[in-house]
C-alpha cells in the first residue's frame, strides 16, 4: 500500500515507482486513476487535444508545427515512445489520467534528478469539460504521494502562468508554496511568458495529499 491509496508497482533499480497504477480516488467528476501511457491511447488523446485546442494552447510551451500536426493520432506514436524512453531511463514518471476508466488528461513528473537533490517538476492537463470537477487536484495529489512515498523524491516544483487561476488553485489546495516569479520564463502562445514557481517537499506532504483531500471533504474512496 502506498500513501496514495493503493499502487501496484514494479521497481527497477534505476527508476523506483514506474510503471505504476495509482488510485482510485473519488471526486465530484467521478473516479480518478493514473496509469502508464499506452500506444492505443492515441485516438482518445488526439480527440481531446484537438477539441480543446483553444483551452490548452494558452498554457503549453510553443513548439514547431501546427496544433493539428502536433496532436494528430499519428503524433501520439512519437510522444508515447519518448515518454516510455524517458521513463525507462529514470528521467520521468509519465501517467495518463483516467476518469471512470476513460482518458481524461496527462500528468508527468519530469527532469528527475537524484543524488543530493532528489527533485523534479510536475506538469499536467485535463480535458476542458472537467475543469472544476476535482480531477486535476486528485491527479496531482496521487502523483505527489507516489513520488514521496515510493519514488524517493524530496522536492517537486510546478511553474504556472499568473493568468492560469485554475491551476494555481489546484496547487494551493495541496499546499504548494509560492517560491517566486520567473520573468519571461517560457515561450507560450507565441511570446515569452512569466511563470510563478511553486514547490513542495516531502516533509510538507508527510500526512499524504490524498488523505488531506479526504479530510477536507474534497475526495472519497473509489
Amino acid at each position: 500500500m502506498a500513501a496514495s491509496g493503493w499502487a501496484s508497482v514494479r521497481t527497477p533499480a534505476r527508476h523506483p515507482g514506474w510503471p505504476a497504477r495509482l488510485g482510485p480516488v473519488r471526486v465530484t467528476g467521478g473516479v480518478v486513476e493514473l496509469r502508464k501511457p499506452r500506444l492505443r491511447d492515441g485516438a482518445a488523446w488526439s480527440r481531446v487535444r484537438m477539441r480543446d485546442q483553444h483551452y490548452l494552447e494558452m498554457w503549453e510551451p510553443s513548439a514547431p508545427g501546427t496544433w493539428a500536426e502536433r496532436n494528430s493520432n499519428v503524433a501520439w506514436l512519437s510522444q508515447w515512445s519518448a515518454l516510455r524512453s524517458l521513463a525507462r531511463r529514470g528521467q520521468s514518471l509519465p501517467f495518463v489520467i483516467t476518469l471512470d476508466g476513460a482518458f481524461a488528461g496527462q500528468i508527468t513528473i519530469g527532469n528527475i534528478i537524484r543524488g543530493s537533490l532528489c527533485s523534479a517538476w510536475v506538469g499536467y492537463w485535463v480535458a476542458a469539460d472537467l475543469a472544476g470537477a476535482g480531477v486535476a487536484t486528485a491527479a496531482v495529489a496521487l502523483v505527489v504521494d507516489h513520488c514521496f512515498a515510493v519514488s524517493g523524491l524530496h522536492r517537486l516544483e510546478a511553474t504556472v502562468r499568473p493568468e492560469n487561476a485554475a491551476s494555481l488553485r489546484v496547487l494551493a489546495k495541496l499546499g504548494f508554496r509560492h517560491e517566486g516569479l520567473f520573468k519571461r520564463y517560457l515561450d507560450v502562445a507565441g511570446d515569452w511568458r512569466d511563470h510563478h514557481c511553486l514547490a513542495i517537499t516531502a516533509e510538507e506532504a508527510s500526512g499524504g495529499m490524498v488523505a488531506k483531500l479526504r479530510a477536507d471533504g474534497r475526495a472519497g474512496f473509489g
